[in-house]
């Protein structure tokens, strides 16, 4: 269980990247984390921190972090670093890293079961899905093996949405196909897993309307604002972060690709009401995650 001191962080990020394993492993093949770094324009001696310090960095800045890696081994041939290691760092830094883990679809039964091992005997409160980077459509029925064992163990589901970075400028995208990522797609999930909470991940372009209609009708379903400067948000999620969605709309980075220091900069000069503002940075994603009851 998490140590985190409600009262003692001023935010929550949602949506941060184990992109090194403690071997020294990159989560990525060498051309798509350097496509990536160009298209985020990261400094590549900050484009991989180990998990401990993503720790200390976030325990400097009085914030939780949900920390996880892509599992998508299948299709990159590269193995991302291990769901267990997170855990294990993140029970180290209990007041700060929670553990997500990663399982591909690919992966079948023996996957299924790992998300019951996960839960059970490494504390993760989450998974993320990549359809992009792992090639596959969140309704596929290949899927809902994984998805039925998240929801029974009361376990978070966080899916990317939209335009990727990953492959962006390399020929052909890295091979890497948006079509996946249309949050469209996650409507079905949410309907057949009334009890999985999902988080969509990102301003979903070019699909950023149809994120907002899924999100505004399936309870469960909110939305992370990671991986774009909040200065280049569309002007509907402002908008619905500020009234209907403003219960469901979390602070996220992507970091390393995103620094919290930027993304908060250009945040503080969104119109964003006074009373919606904590609740974004910090209360949702308390409550989601249980750490503040109603």
């Amino acid at each position: 269980m998490t140590g985190i001191d409600i009262n003692a962080i001023t935010a929550i990020d949602v949506h941060t990247h184990a992109e090194v394993s403690s071997r020294g492993q990159d989560s990525l093949s060498a051309e798509l984390m350097q496509a990536s770094s160009q298209y985020f324009n990261v400094d590549a001696a900050h484009r991989t921190p180990t998990l401990p310090e993503i720790a200390t960095y976030y325990r400097e800045r009085a914030m939780a972090c949900v920390v996880f890696s892509v599992d998508a081994e299948a299709t990159t041939g590269v193995p991302a670093p291990p769901n267990e290691e997170i855990a294990e760092v993140a029970a180290d830094n209990p007041d700060v890293l929670i553990p997500f883990a990663s399982i591909d679809p690919a992966r079948g039964r023996p996957g299924v079961r790992e998300v019951r091992r996960l839960v059970r005997d490494f504390g993760v409160r989450g998974f993320k899905f990549h359809p992009s980077l792992q090639a596959f459509y969140p309704n596929d029925r290949v899927a809902y093996g994984l998805y039925e064992a998240i929801e029974e163990a009361g376990a978070v589901a966080v899916f990317h949405t939209g335009q990727t970075g990953i492959g962006a400028g390399a020929p052909g995208g890295g091979g890497i196909r948006l079509k996946y990522s249309n949050p469209l797609y996650i409507d079905d999930v949410a309907a057949d897993f009334p009890g999985m909470p999902i988080i969509m991940a990102h301003p979903s372009f070019p699909w950023q309307d149809e994120a907002l209609s899924v999100a505004t009708h399936k309870p469960q379903v909110y939305i992370d604002l990671s991986g774009w400067s909040p200065k280049y948000f569309p002007p509907q999620l402002v908008k619905y972060a500020n009234t209907l969605l403003k219960d469901k709309v979390l602070f996220g980075t992507d970091y390393p690709l995103l620094t919290p220091e930027r993304w908060l900069k250009d945040f503080a000069a969104l119109p964003i009401k006074d009373e919606v503002r904590p609740k974004i940075l910090k209360e949702n994603a308390a409550r989601l995650f249980g750490f503040l009851k109603d």
